[in-house]
């Protein structure tokens, strides 16, 4: 199940909104209020995790030796 992110929305002009994570279905509707405090919310757009393979930058490239065990199809690193 994902974690969403929520803030309050103040009802004074300056006050600060609290932020807080809750797990949801993917098919649960949004979140309106704050299951503590009964305040109204809205869901924040936050960044995700992602997988990252491989590199381009010159600093991490392989450089072929006699050892490497690259052979005839390649090198896997």
């Amino acid at each position: 199940m994902p974690t969403y992110v929520y803030e309050t929305i103040p009802a004074k002009k300056g006050a600060k909104p609290r932020r807080f994570e809750i797990r949801q279905s993917i098919k649960d509707a949004a979140l309106t209020h704050d299951p503590e405090s009964g305040e109204p919310v809205r869901r924040v757009i936050a960044g995700g995790v992602g997988v990252l393979t491989g590199s381009s930058s010159s600093t991490s490239r392989h450089v072929h030796t006699s050892s490497c065990g690259c052979g005839a199809g390649g090198c896997g690193r």
